[in-house]
């Protein structure tokens, strides 16, 4: 990878993959001149993720699939540069993004910065930005690995930093997490039976909550985070949020049923 010549920081770029052949490219594509090298850990892709990684330039590595945490902590390890950039596959940086990490990297970081903190905007299957007023999650991206890294966990994968040492990036990253409906499910159903293997309290309050809290969460869904704005999809999302959190209460009250 050729940066930049003017920036003043080496990055390296850090991606999780498998099977992410439909959208790798943008997210490659979208830290071009920004990064020194690009460090994919692929858990077993089958198609041409790793073919399109390569001709890109990037340096990939296969590893097992263990846990987000732990991945993206081994990424860390591979990467040649201190300042890291993780994205996840189906992320990509906006041109307006680009363009304030192109000025902010043109001087020094300040030593009391440990990291940079993103807006991580939603963006639905087949669009290319987010709807109006779209929700966002915020998340340090961009960070010295010397000074903080992701936790060794399978589902908590967030790089801490105290607000006196954490920059903000105005601009977002779009985040299209999910192709489809059924990928909402299936990806959601995946993940939530990982977060049991490290959530172990059975509480008797649970089955209260199947009672009331989907409902809950539909509003939080479709009103406070906006999905409203996205028409009839925005409702289906929002519903199919609501419904799968019933799902995964069942499974930390039946832990039994977590292996079937």
């Amino acid at each position: 990878m050729t940066p930049d010549p003017a920036l003043r920081t080496a990055l390296s770029c850090t991606i999780i993959t498998k099977n992410e052949a439909d959208r790798i490219l943008r997210c490659l594509e979208s830290v071009r001149g920004l990064v020194s090298e690009i460090i994919v850990i692929d858990s077993g892709s089958t198609d041409e993720t790793l073919r399109i990684c390569r001709d890109f330039g990037a340096t990939c590595f296969h590893r097992d699939w263990e846990g987000y945490g732990q991945q993206k902590r081994f990424a860390e390890s591979q990467a040649s540069h201190d300042w890291i950039l993780n994205l996840d596959a189906d992320e990509w940086l906006t041109e307006a993004t680009r363009a304030e990490l192109f000025a902010l990297l043109r001087a020094p970081i300040p030593d009391a910065i440990h990291g940079y903190e993103f807006r991580i905007t939603q963006v639905y299957p087949g669009d290319d930005r987010p709807r109006p007023f779209a929700d966002y999650h915020s998340y340090v991206r961009l960070y010295d690995r010397t000074r903080c890294r992701f936790p060794d966990s399978a589902v908590f994968d967030e790089v801490k930093v105290p607000s006196a040492h954490k920059g903000h990036i105005r601009a977002p990253i779009f985040h299209q997490s999910i192709r489809s409906i059924a990928h909402l499910v299936e990806k959601n159903i995946a993940y939530y039976k990982l977060q049991t293997g490290e959530v172990k309290k059975k509480s008797p309050l649970t089955l209260v909550r199947i009672g009331f809290e989907p409902m809950l969460v539909f509003f939080k869904y479709y009103i406070m985070k906006m999905h409203v704005t996205g028409g009839v999809y925005g409702f289906i999302v929002a519903i199919t949020i609501a419904m799968l959190r019933t799902y995964r209460l069942a499974i930390l009250y039946f832990p039994k049923e977590r292996t079937r």
